[in-house]
Order: C-alpha cells, then sequence, then structure tokens
C-alpha cells in the first residue's frame, strides 16, 4: 500500500483564482475561507479569488495562501485521503503543521498574518527580493555569492534550482553574476528576502506569538524546512523550529528524499501551482506525483490512487 505525504507550497505558488471551485463545490472549503474572513476581518474571497493588488503583498500572500491550502486539504480529506506525513515549503510548513494537528486551523491563520506582516516590514518594498538559480550546482552559486555582502542561499530546492536572497541591489548584481557563470537566475515574485538574515527579528517575533498559544505534538509526521527531518516532539523546540523557520535555510532536496528514505512513494501538493510537482520530479524521478489545484485534479487524483497508477 502507499504510503502518502502532502506537500503544501511557498509563497510566489499564489494566483487569482485559487481555490475558488472548492468554495463553490465543497461546503467545507468554504467554511474555511468564511472563517479566515472573520478571523483577520479581510475579504479574503476577494484577494484569493480576484485579481487584485493584494495577492502578491507579504502582508496578504501568506494568510492567503495558507486559508487555500487548508480550504481544500479539509475537502481531500473528508474524501478519505490522509496524509501519512507533511511537509511545506517555506510558508507552507504551516499548512503541514495544521494538517499534522499540531496547530489549530484558527491559530495557524492568525500566525501566518502576523508573520507576512513581520516579514513584509522586516525588508519594505522594494528594498528586498529572491532570485531562483537554474543549472548551476551549490558550490557554483556560493561561490556567486562569497563577494556579495547581504546574498544568501535562502532555499536549496532540487538538483539544479537554488534560491538565494538579499537587498533588491544585491539581487540584481547577483542575478547577472550568475548569468556570467553560465547558469540562469529568474527574480521570485515576493517582496522580501526571506530566509535570511534579515529576517532574524520577525523569527524572535513569532516565537514570542508562538509561546502564548497551545501547540499539540504532530499526530503525523513533519518534515522541517530548516533541518529536512522529522520534527522535534518537544513543545519548545517545535516552537523553536518553527519559529526560526523564516531565517533559516529550506532544505527541501534534503526534506523529499528523506521522506522517500522513510517510506513515502506517493506525494500530493495541494494549493496552488505545481512548484514542488517539479521538484519532487527532479529530486525522486519514481516518486508517484499528484498536483491537486481544483477539484477536478482531486476527483482525478483519488481516481488513480484507488486504481493503483
Amino acid at each position: 500500500m502507499s504510503k502518502i505525504a502532502f506537500l503544501y507550497p511557498g509563497q510566489g505558488a499564489q494566483v487569482a483564482g485559487m481555490g475558488k471551485d472548492f468554495y463553490e463545490q465543497s461546503p467545507l472549503a468554504k467554511e474555511v475561507f468564511d472563517k479566515s474572513c472573520e478571523i483577520l476581518g479581510q475579504d479574503m474571497k476577494h484577494i484569493c479569488f480576484e485579481e487584485n493588488e493584494l495577492l502578491d503583498r507579504t502582508d496578504y500572500t501568506q494568510a492567503a495562501l495558507v486559508t487555500t491550502c487548508m480550504a481544500m486539504t479539509k475537502e481531500i480529506m473528508a474524501r478519505g485521503l490522509t496524509p501519512d506525513m507533511t511537509a511545506g515549503l517555506s510558508l507552507g510548513e504551516y499548512c503541514a503543521i495544521t494538517t499534522a494537528g499540531g496547530m489549530e486551523l484558527e491559530d495557524a491563520i492568525k500566525m501566518v498574518w502576523l508573520r507576512g506582516n513581520l516579514m513584509h516590514n522586516a525588508v519594505p518594498d522594494g528594498k528586498g527580493g529572491m532570485a531562483a538559480v537554474l543549472g548551476l550546482s551549490g558550490e557554483a552559486v556560493n561561490e556567486a555569492i562569497a563577494y556579495m555582502e547581504g546574498v544568501y542561499v535562502a532555499n536549496y530546492n532540487c538538483p539544479g534550482q537554488i534560491s538565494c536572497a538579499g537587498s533588491d541591489d544585491e539581487i540584481d548584481a547577483f542575478c547577472a553574476a550568475i548569468k556570467e557563470k553560465g547558469g540562469r537566475a529568474v527574480k521570485l515574485a515576493v517582496s522580501g528576502a526571506f530566509h535570511t538574515p534579515y529576517m532574524k527579528e520577525a523569527s524572535e517575533e513569532l516565537e514570542k506569538a508562538l509561546k502564548a498559544m497551545t501547540i499539540n505534538a504532530p499526530q503525523t509526521e513533519i518534515y522541517a524546512n530548516r533541518t529536512g527531518k522529522p520534527y522535534p516532539q518537544d513543545t519548545a523546540q517545535i516552537i523553536e523550529t518553527i519559529a526560526l523557520q523564516a531565517s533559516s535555510s529550506v532544505r527541501f532536496e534534503d526534506t523529499l528524499k528523506n521522506m522517500w528514505a522513510d517510506g513515502i512513494d506517493t506525494f500530493i501538493e495541494v494549493g496552488a501551482g505545481k512548484t514542488l510537482t517539479g521538484f519532487v520530479k527532479k529530486t525522486l524521478p519514481e516518486a508517484k506525483m499528484y498536483t491537486v489545484t481544483t477539484v477536478d485534479a482531486l476527483n482525478e487524483a483519488i481516481e488513480n490512487i484507488k486504481a493503483g497508477e
């Protein structure tokens, strides 16, 4: 029997219209969207479903994407599809924690709203950014940033793709340096230098907020971005792991390899876009991979999993 992992995307995957068909067709998903609107006092349905400028702003993006992912997850699990393990890329780790029972949905929505605001304010608009590097080794990327003050490796995504972050001016210079080395750098649709020391203050504030809420021992194994390994069970260590994630490099390639080694053979990306699907295919070509971004895609995934495809 297949062992299944749910994977959740990070900021940058957001797209107008995400989750709309789940809202219209699933009472459980509708409940999550409505609850998010109530908790935050924001029209999250408009932000997620319609073209607007707020969707790409960090202080709104994070709550919008987590709301969408968790709305989809409610319907997916109600259909009898449950994960043996969970993981998320960056922001997506909050969905992984919530799905695994480590955090209540309402607390998760509040936390990512706070996280989005803290990270948005850590580096003002236009002063920080990120770029994905394609086609170069980690060693070559490290050589490119060695002489750049203020650029850091933010994400080890999959073989041949690493994301770096820093000040906006330095990121432009970094992209040029990558091109000189024969690689390609693509600037990402984010407004901050995430997973770098620029986010140290945000991590400290997140830790304070996490200590004031109820954190449970996960009922399903979660793999941490910082280590690529399973989360600790101790509450204090869980809080530290969640908080430091904002200012630490994301080791997603290691996460996928470790989940595979621990028995996962089927991955389901839940949310918006197909970014993680691409990472899995490059890291673990033999793994079964499904992408659930629509109700139709969910129906197809369930049918194929039941058929053993």
